[in-house]
């Protein structure tokens, strides 16, 4: 995110209509990925869970949001306290901003910039839902989503991206939510399914995507809204690197949805619809940090590594028996930390600053502050997030019962399904399915019965 700018008060930026509408659009676009993220990970769960992980996302919305005007923005965005916090009391209830008020050395008013960073705050507990999908209580989701947003990703926010903070003021370059939002996120989500174990079934039974067409819908969401997640990140500043920031997403994420697909082909014979999903998701996933730090050369080169390196971690979990569901660990903090740590050697140095990468000249200096601010964010995440989810296993339970597990989620936490047949036109449904195995049942008799009699007269 574009930084604060000190200006004197006779150089003070004014109100651009332009700025203020483009970030307003820029907001809708972020607001629409977490929908975006239900169906792309609705599609990838079995049939039984479709509403539960639609829901897992789709609450984000409404507890993160009330908690984001309460407190949230002031403890991500206030002044500084201690380099570790923020906190300003007029943030607090949005009670004492001004319609008109303009954000520090910027051309927007403080409740765009508020709002658009409020719907990076519900987009990144949604992340996590992924890596639970079919064992968590639904009960127990929605205090998780509240303990981790005030303890885990309001903190972060601000040391990335808080003037003071202690990432921002160490010159850790994290464009878009590298690490405040994807390694936050992958890291709290290998937290959490450390604690509430394996799925019944893991690695025995087939857990297949019930539709990729909704999965592909998903991606080609969260591909659509990224511009905005990306582009919008340099609040509207007239001087090049939002528009440069938005070619290189669409190049990253381009490239790494080949890499994918070609590393796909190679290792298992086939180029799927679910690979070139992920693939252009790792891609947007590691061009978030360094998009505006490298040129579109360098963006094919992140693209590349990422769609190859995450193919390639997506495995890990079947070696090492921990089960992520939908791969939140393998694409979003992989992906997290390879966009994050390939800055300090890709970047060109006419970007967002005149930081140069390892590549370009500029020695291994920039590459140890992104290490810096990638392993605090990680090790962070992952323990505060182990912990809070032991807490309320210990307490509320995390887990549904087995045999919910097994019947399906979605009638036990929610009463529904996902599709139903029994409405109009659900009788013919009905109908052909009896006959059908009915027929099934009657061949399954006839065979029985001539094998009986085969027998027989063998004897």
């Amino acid at each position: 995110m574009a930084p604060a700018v000190i200006t004197l008060a006779a150089d003070a930026p004014k109100l651009s209509s332009a700025n203020t509408g483009f970030m307003l659009i820029c907001s809708a676009l972020v607001m629409l990925m977490t929908p975006g993220l239900a169906f792309f990970y609705g599609g990838m769960v079995r049939v039984k869970s479709t509403l539960n992980m639609l829901m897992m996302s789709f609450i984000s919305l409404g507890i993160v949001t009330v908690l984001w005007v309460l407190y949230g923005f002031s403890m991500a965005f206030g002044a500084d306290r201690g380099s570790l916090i923020g906190w300003t009391s007029d943030f607090v209830g949005f009670s004492g901003i001004g319609r008109t008020e303009l954000w520090p050395g910027h051309t927007i008013p403080v409740f765009v910039l508020a709002v658009f960073q409020l719907m990076f705050a519900i987009i990144t507990p949604a992340l996590i839902s992924g890596a639970l999908a079919d064992r968590v209580k639904f009960t127990a989701w929605a205090p998780f989503l509240v303990l981790w947003a005030t303890i885990v990703y309001f903190p972060v926010a601000h040391w990335v991206w808080g003037t003071g903070g202690w990432a921002y003021e160490l010159g850790v370059i994290d464009f878009a939510g590298g690490t405040a939002v994807h390694i936050n996120a992958g890291a709290a989500a290998l937290g959490v399914i450390l604690v509430i174990g394996k799925r019944v079934g893991f690695k025995r039974d087939p857990m297949r995507p019930h539709s990729l067409p909704l999965v592909m819908l998903g991606a080609g969401l969260l591909w659509f809204g990224w511009f905005g997640f990306n582009a919008g990140s340099w609040l509207g500043n007239d001087d090049g690197v939002g528009p440069l920031m938005f070619v290189n997403t669409q190049v990253a994420t381009g490239t790494a949805m080949l890499a994918w697909l070609a590393y796909e082909k190679v290792r298992h014979g086939a180029f799927t619809t679910l690979g070139a999903a992920s693939g252009a998701v790792a891609g947007l996933v590691a061009i978030t940090p360094s998009g505006g730090a490298v040129s579109p050369l360098g963006a094919i080169a992140v693209g590349a590594v990422a769609g190859v390196v995450c193919a390639m971690a997506v495995g890990l979990k079947y070696r090492f028996g921990y089960d992520d569901s939908l791969d939140v660990v393998g694409v979003h903090l992989v992906g997290g930390v390879v966009g994050s740590l390939l800055i300090g050697l890709l970047a060109s140095g006419k970007g967002q600053s005149a930081v140069k990468g390892l590549f370009y000249g500029g020695g291994l200096g920039q590459f140890w502050k992104q290490c810096a601010g990638v392993c605090a964010v990680l090790a962070y995440s992952l323990l505060a997030s182990a912990v809070l989810a032991f807490l309320l296993d210990r307490t509320i339970g995390m887990r549904v019962p087995e045999d919910e597990e097994i019947s399906g989620i979605d009638q036990s936490q929610h009463a529904e399904t996902a599709y139903d047949f029994t409405g109009a036109g659900g009788g013919a449904v009905a109908a052909v399915t009896a006959q059908a195995l009915a027929a099934t049942q009657s061949k399954a008799a006839t065979q029985s019965r001539a094998a009986t009699q085969s027998r027989k007269v063998g004897a």
